[in-house]
């Protein structure tokens, strides 16, 4: 027998919670953590080769995902390498979970059109102070994430058989 006094929710918000699940960041939240981040999805439509930020921008939203493909790339000077690119239910811009950050890398639309759902670090960091299971839940999440590139980096290191030093990277530990 269902709890009446239970909240309900619309077509809609079950819609968004359903794909939020499918967002690695959100994974963790239960359906009630997730209607806190309904009114702060802010849809974005975008047009190839649009910048969705640049590296070292204050990292004032967070990006998921609709529809579409957007690059993550690292510019060296006038060179650009393709970091990863990341489609439909991925989310970038993570550090926006993090107060005082920029951008470590660029993002650009590299598909005819994308929609992508903004998340101002503002109402991140509103959310966070009132409940904060879920800062936990989405901080675990986010190390779990930079942990695997972590140790992809490893990997990606041992089989160039070391083009740089790690004690470079870590040098600010």
């Amino acid at each position: 027998m269902k709890n009446p006094f239970q909240k309900s929710y619309s077509a809609e918000e079950v819609s968004l919670f359903n794909f939020l699940s499918g967002v690695r960041i959100f994974e963790k939240l239960n359906d009630e953590e997730k209607s806190y981040f309904i009114p702060y999805l802010y849809p974005r439509k975008y047009k190839q080769d649009e910048v969705v930020f640049f590296r070292k921008d204050p990292s004032h939203a967070l990006y998921v995902i609709k529809r579409g493909k957007v690059s993550i790339f690292y510019d060296v000077g006038e060179e650009m390498e393709v970091l990863n690119q990341v489609g439909s239910s991925h989310s970038f811009g993570n550090s926006a979970l993090i107060s005082s950050t920029n951008r470590i890398y660029n993002a650009i639309v590299n598909s005819e059109n994308a929609e992508l759902y903004v998340i101002p670090h503002v109402n991140i960091m509103d959310i966070f102070a009132a409940k904060p299971k879920v800062q936990a839940k989405m901080l675990a999440s986010l190390t779990e994430m930079y942990d695997e590139y972590t140790k992809q980096l490893f990997a990606s290191y041992k089989s160039s058989k070391g083009f740089f030093s790690l004690d470079q990277l870590y040098t600010t530990f």
